[in-house]
């Protein structure tokens, strides 16, 4: 019976140490490390988003801002990193979604207290690609008819002046 018990303790124990440590690891989401940096503050995290705006590059090292649909976040990492990264989000594109594991920082004394990830690694996974903005057909003819609705309500109006005067 003591035997039975041990091992289900020890299993137990295990199990609950094997999830605590993968959620420590696992992918963190930017509104949850702004809602709690204290407890993120200095650890170790991994984060995934879309590369956006342009890598702006400071020697060494580069900072590229990542969003992962709610926030965006600035990632100081390594420049040879940041070349890797060959589509940044904007109007015109979709960025590359990189995974970055790195130490999330909630005031970084080295760079004037903003809250940032310093980068241990940095992943490509997924290419950016081009965001088409089609035309839609159905607008530009209802523009059109408005616009001609427009002017002859003008020209009714003018001419109705017109006769007044």
């Amino acid at each position: 019976m003591s035997k039975i018990f041990k091992i289900i303790t020890l299993s137990i124990t295990m199990f609950l140490f094997v999830v605590i440590t993968a959620n420590a690891e696992s992918g963190v989401t930017f509104n949850q490390l702004v809602e709690n940096a204290k407890l993120y503050n200095g650890k170790t995290v991994t984060v995934k988003g879309e590369a956006i705006g342009e890598s702006m590059k400071r020697g060494a090292h580069s900072w590229v801002n990542i969003s992962d649909g709610t926030l965006p976040m600035g990632i100081w990492m390594d420049s040879n990193d940041a070349a890797q990264i060959s589509v940044y989000g904007n109007y015109h594109n979709t960025g590359d979604l990189i995974e970055v594991t790195g130490t999330f920082n909630r005031a970084c004394s080295e760079h004037g207290g903003d809250m940032d990830i310093h980068a241990q690694s940095v992943k490509i996974v997924k290419k950016g690609t081009p965001t088409p903005h089609p035309v839609n057909k159905r607008r530009i003819i209802v523009s059109i008819i408005s616009t001609i609705c427009i002017v002859i309500l003008l020209r009714i109006t003018y001419k109705s002046f017109k006769l007044q005067k």
